[in-house]
Order: structure tokens, then sequence, then C-alpha cells
């Protein structure tokens, strides 16, 4: 009984691939003309860079050219870290700037990694759980950020997640 059993179920699935094979493999010209069809039908119009920059900027990405992103990534690194003096006799205070690039997929957990590991944040986790307790966590988009240790927390979170 359990040979026929597993007899019955090879030759059910033998039958079902066949008539599945059969469908697939008939009137292969008509996929193919639907194909060409459908690639006929696209605009082959590509937009030029005003237009493509117009339509990421609507979108929320920030363009910039090679050399615009090389001059903020050097002017970021040559404004590093400064000393602050005051005029009255107070300590000398560091103030330190950080350059946060945040990348294409990254989200507020991984911003906050960052902000940590410069000594801006305490906790990343909750630093991410403010954000999204704000709202904020669409907010983010690729690009590159200057923060400070002068700033507010606020003020941090506004220019990250603009």
């Amino acid at each position: 009984m359990r040979i026929n059993l597993l007899s019955s179920f090879a030759a059910g699935i033998l039958i079902s691939t066949t008539i599945c094979g059969a469908v697939y493999l008939t009137n292969p010209s008509d996929q193919s003309k639907a194909t060409v069809n459908t690639v006929e039908n696209r605009s082959t119009v590509k937009p030029s860079e005003k237009e493509m920059k117009q339509k990421l900027e609507t979108k929320g990405y920030i363009v910039q050219t090679k050399a615009e992103f090389d001059k903020n990534v050097k002017d970021a690194k040559d404004s590093g870290q400064k000393q602050v003096t005051p005029d009255n006799n107070q300590s000398a205070k560091t103030v330190t700037k950080v350059i946060v690039n945040v990348a294409d997929g990254m989200t507020s957990i991984d911003v906050g990694k960052a902000l940590v590991q410069a000594s801006l944040v305490q906790d990343a986790f909750a630093f991410s759980q403010d954000i999204e307790h704000k709202g904020l966590e669409n907010r983010l988009r690729p690009g590159v950020y200057i923060v400070d240790s002068e700033m507010s927390y606020d003020q941090m979170v506004s220019t990250i997640f603009k």
C-alpha cells in the first residue's frame, strides 16, 4: 500500500509538471511580441541634467557636484577641532566639530552611533527612539552634515533631519 501511494504521488507530480511545461512553452512568439511592443512604446527621451537635479531635489535629495562635495569635506576637515577662548577669564572650552556623512540606506540608529562615537550623544538607541517619537525618521537624507559640541540636542537633530 505504501508503494502505491508513493508511486501515485510521483505520477501526479510528473503529470502536473508536464501540464505546466506545455502551457509555458506554447505560443512563445506571443510572449516575445508583447515584450517587443512594450519596449517600442517606451519613450527614449532622456531628461537634461537640470531636470534630473530638480526632480531629485523635489524628492528631498541633496544634489552636489563632486567638486562641491570635496570642498565641503575639505572645509569640514580643516575646521575639525578648534579652541575657543572666551573673553572673560573662564577656562578654555574645546569645541568639537563632527562630520556626519549620511549614506543612502542609513537609519537614525546609525546616525546615533556616529554621534555616540563623537561623544555628542550618550546613547544611540535612545537617540533613535527620540527621533521616532518626534516622527523625523523619514526626514533623514543622504549628505554631509556638520554638527559641533556647542549645538544643543535639538539643533543637532534639526541639522541632520531636515
